[in-house]
């Protein structure tokens, strides 16, 4: 008599158990429906009008794109020093209310990141960018446009900081 390998066994009884899941586990009884959404939200006059949004949902900002300076910190804890402050910088203009979102673009480059601002003019939103130590060392220049989006955005800081484990 042969003798059967146990190993064998399990493999057999996890491919049928497998298989069987594949080809009778939902059935289609349980398919959501992908058609089926909730779009239309009911208006909430007081968060829109807490958010400064305008009939639209949306409201002013300045976004400034922040791209290489001309000075380049050769020395790593100078270098540390600097990217520590210019993280302080975003931080106290978050808890201001004037820094909505701020983030580094994914592999570097000539742009570095972004800022967008809760400003009504690109002389305010130049006036909070010098207060930050990459730009006044020059490490960093900033180019600011204006931009409409959406008011939901002023809520991005408070969700951020709901989910994140750590701020830099």
């Amino acid at each position: 008599m042969k003798k059967i390998n146990p190993n064998s066994i399990f493999f057999t009884i996890l491919f049928f158990a497998f298989a069987s899941i594949i080809m009778f586990g939902n059935s289609g009884k349980h398919k959501p429906d992908i058609n089926k959404r909730n779009t239309v939200a009911e208006y909430d006059s007081v968060k829109a009008k807490k958010l400064g949004a305008d009939k639209y949902g949306m409201k002013r900002y300045v976004v400034a794109f922040l791209k290489s300076g001309p000075y380049v910190e050769t020395d790593k804890e100078k270098a540390t020093a600097l990217q520590k402050a210019h993280m302080a910088n975003i931080g106290r203009m978050a808890n201001e209310g004037k820094l909505v979102l701020a983030g580094p673009f994914i592999n570097g480059g000539e742009y570095r990141g972004i800022y967008i601002f809760n400003v009504e003019t690109i002389e305010e939103a130049e006036a909070l960018t010098n207060t930050d130590p990459a730009v006044q060392a020059g490490a960093l220049i900033m180019e600011l446009k204006m931009w409409y989006g959406s008011a939901a955005l002023m809520e991005v800081t408070e969700i951020h900081n709901s989910i994140a484990e750590e701020n830099p």
